[in-house]
């Protein structure tokens, strides 16, 4: 195993310390998942009745990823990419933001015009940015925080 898995299963193992103690301190019932994909250690807590863990619009499960990431900062020195998923919450999301990269990509060769999308997270952005390079185009994102939204451009 490389170091940088050796690293990156580290920061899997503090986040899921930290979050398993902050569990069981508002007394929720959740298992806690790792595993390290492209590059980031990935934490999930699985379970049912996760809702406010996820919070309207993903904002608790947001704040929660910013506390692992500051746990791992504090164990390491270092900034942490680590992602963090509740209930599915961001895997769902993923799939949601992919079509709609997807679909972006199409209109852009369908028409060849840019196409805008709406508003998104830094988390949002990334994976339509993914999926539109994944689908042989480029975009970028613009405006100011928390306004940016991604823009899929023509070949």
């Amino acid at each position: 195993m490389s170091d940088d898995n050796k690293d990156l299963e580290n920061e899997g193992d503090i986040a899921a310390d930290y979050l398993e103690a902050l569990l069981d301190i508002i007394d929720v019932d959740g298992d806690l998942e790792m595993d390290v994909e492209n590059g980031r250690a990935m934490v999930a807590i699985v379970g049912e009745d996760l809702d406010e863990l996820v919070g309207d619009n993903g904002e608790v499960v947001d704040a929660l990823q910013d506390l692992a990431r500051l746990a791992i900062m504090r164990e390491t020195g270092h900034r942490s990419r680590m992602m963090l998923d509740v209930g599915g919450y961001r895997a769902g999301l993923r799939k949601e933001l992919t079509a709609q990269g997807e679909r972006a990509v199409e209109e852009v060769k369908r028409t060849g015009e840019s196409v805008s999308l709406p508003a998104m997270t830094p988390f949002e952005r990334k994976v339509v940015h993914d999926a539109v390079a994944a689908a042989g185009l480029v975009s970028e994102s613009s405006g100011e925080e928390p306004n940016r939204y991604v823009v899929v451009l023509p070949a």
